[in-house]
Parts: structure tokens; C-alpha cells; sequence
């Protein structure tokens, strides 16, 4: 199990580093491509590489956010449960997390077929497929780590239905 944590963990940091450089990179064309379009030298790939590179970055992003439990959460009736309720509602949202995962995965896998034969306008033969397959890579991604953070949770919490040894 420590490889496959090793290998986790390595994963987790490359995502880290990527999105960081995505949105670098994103920031830069978008930079230039302003500056470009002032002084009369439009840059026409421009919006669609940072269409691209944006929508890899996002789901990196979260998959990084859910792994820190950084996401926003609102806690002011939350903390007020006993912490066994507590564990109780956190599974109950991870399940609903599940589930709306799944439901992208599967829909994102459609929509990667469907747009298979679709092109950028400014990018002639780079298929907009490539944009739609970050939807049910980075929700493979994130529902791994759910499926993690509830496995951490049992253990942890000693929720005696779902009891791992």
C-alpha cells in the first residue's frame, strides 16, 4: 500500500506544479496576445490555447484543493453536531461527491466522443477533444482521492457500519 501512497503522493505534487505553470502559461499568452492585438498584430490561437490550457488547469486545481481539503465549506451548523454526526454528514458528502463524479465521467467520456471531429478555429487540427478529456481525467482524479479521504475517514472515526480493516 506504500507504493501505491508513494505514487499518490507523487502524483499529487506533479498536479501541484502543473497547474501552477498552466496558469502561468495562461496569464503570459493572454498578456501577449493583449499586447498584440494593441499595436495591430493580433495573436489568433491565442483564446483557444488558454481555452485549452484553462480547463486542464481547473481540474488539477481542484484535485489539488480537495486533496488539502482547502475547498470552501461553510461550518457555523457543521461544528455544532457532536463529532460522530459530524463523521456521519462528511461521509454523506463525500457519497453526493461521488456520485456527481461518476455522473461527469461518464458524460465527459460522451462528450469526448462527440467532439472527436470538432477543431479549434484558431488551431486548425488540434480537436477540441483534447479541452473535453480533461473533464473525465481530472474527475477520475478527484474520485480517487474522495474515495482516499472516506477511506481515511472510517479508519479514523471508527464508524462501525462501514468498519476497514
Amino acid at each position: 500500500m506504500s507504493k501505491f501512497r508513494n505514487a499518490y503522493e507523487f502524483i499529487g505534487q506533479a498536479e501541484n506544479f502543473i497547474a501552477g505553470c498552466l496558469f502561468v502559461i495562461i496569464v503570459c499568452i493572454i498578456f501577449v496576445a493583449g499586447f498584440g492585438r494593441s499595436i495591430g498584430y493580433p495573436i489568433r490561437w491565442a483564446m483557444d490555447a488558454s481555452t485549452f490550457l484553462f480547463a486542464w488547469a481547473v481540474f488539477f486545481s481542484a484535485d489539488v484543493t480537495m486533496r488539502k481539503d482547502r475547498h470552501v465549506n461553510v461550518e457555523i451548523l457543521f461544528n455544532r453536531f457532536p463529532k460522530r454526526i459530524q463523521s456521519y454528514l462528511t461521509l454523506f458528502n463525500y457519497i453526493i461527491i461521488i456520485v456527481f463524479l461518476l455522473f461527469l465521467i461518464i458524460y465527459g467520456i460522451k462528450l469526448c466522443f462527440i467532439t472527436r471531429f470538432r477543431a479549434f478555429q484558431g488551431i486548425p487540427g488540434f480537436s477540441y477533444t483534447w479541452v473535453t478529456l480533461s473533464i473525465p481525467v481530472g474527475c477520475a482524479s478527484l474520485l480517487l482521492t474522495i474515495l482516499l479521504k472516506i477511506e481515511h475517514l472510517i479508519k479514523s472515526e471508527n464508524i462501525p457500519i462501514l468498519k476497514i480493516k
